[in-house]
């Protein structure tokens, strides 16, 4: 099973690395990986004397403990061997054993200066104001800053399974365009005279950060690899786009994790063996 545009046969002389996107891809959307999953990566970790594995994720570094808790309970070994790059990989750790070393960090208000940030942030709040008016379920949490990149939630950070289920059921049903997608072109307006870029987050949520920090920017740490990736928001406004058809064709679109490991077993393996 093939979704990319076909494999494309790299340098064997250079090392490989495996990037993946996290939500949707390795994980089903805010729920904890699966030993099927571990047990794939652990098989490609050790393929070809190890081709290394990336988690690039829009997530902060708190839901990547969340979600992969399963993994060093499991696989410590593999946990500590994986380059861990939250917020579309404008941080970059890896976990020693003992805890996180920041390898790279970059802070958005700091770029933007401080009055761009407060009009963005003032933005963020009024389309926030404005689809609390329709029936959604409201959490709190709404707009979380991770330092390198800003979440917005409409539902909020804190929504459970429910409510998210909920929202997305709309989101799907509002009419021409999702209800995300019309909020989004709302964004992009209010936010043009800003240089940073809006993209759909998850299922529910929209990530924010300047112009060039999406996930292309993880790439300046492995300049002399063989790199593929996998992640599930491919499309126009999906945080996987710009990476997945910067590395074309050695990279897929996935809409599960059962189908990302078929996309290990079937496009990744032939190419790093």
């Amino acid at each position: 099973m093939s979704y990319g545009k076909g494999i494309s046969y790299m340098n064997k002389q250079k090392p490989n690395i495996v990037l993946f996107d996290m939500d949707g891809t390795l994980t089903e959307a805010r729920r904890p990986i699966g030993m099927p999953m571990i047990k794939v990566l652990r098989e490609l970790f050790d393929q070809n004397e190890r081709a290394h594995i990336g988690v690039v994720t829009g997530s902060d570094l708190d839901y990547v403990k969340q979600q992969m808790k399963p993994l060093f309970e499991k696989d410590f070994d593999l946990a500590k061997q994986i380059h861990w790059m939250p917020c579309n990989g404008t941080k970059y750790y890896k976990f020693d054993g003992a805890g996180w070393e920041v390898l790279h960090s970059v802070d958005m208000r700091t770029h933007l200066g401080e009055q761009q940030f407060i009009n963005l942030m003032q933005k963020l709040s009024e389309q926030q104001h404005h689809i609390a008016a329709l029936r959604i379920p409201l959490t709190g949490h709404f707009v979380n800053y991770r330092g390198s990149m800003i979440n917005w939630c409409p539902i909020g950070r804190n929504a459970n399974h429910k409510d998210r289920e909920e929202f997305m059921k709309l989101d799907k049903s509002y009419g021409r365009h999702s209800l995300r997608e019309e909020y989004l072109i709302r964004l992009q307006l209010k936010t043009s005279m800003n240089p940073v870029i809006c993209k759909l987050g998850g299922d529910t949520s929209f990530d924010i950060y300047p112009r060039g920090w999406d996930k292309t920017y993880c790439l300046k740490y492995f300049k002399g690899y063989n790199v593929y990736f996998i992640g599930d928001r491919c499309y126009t406004n999906g945080n996987d786009y710009e990476i997945f058809q910067e590395l074309q064709p050695n990279s897929w679109s996935t809409s599960t994790p059962d189908q990302t490991i078929e996309l290990i077993r079937e496009n990744i393996y032939p190419m790093v063996s």
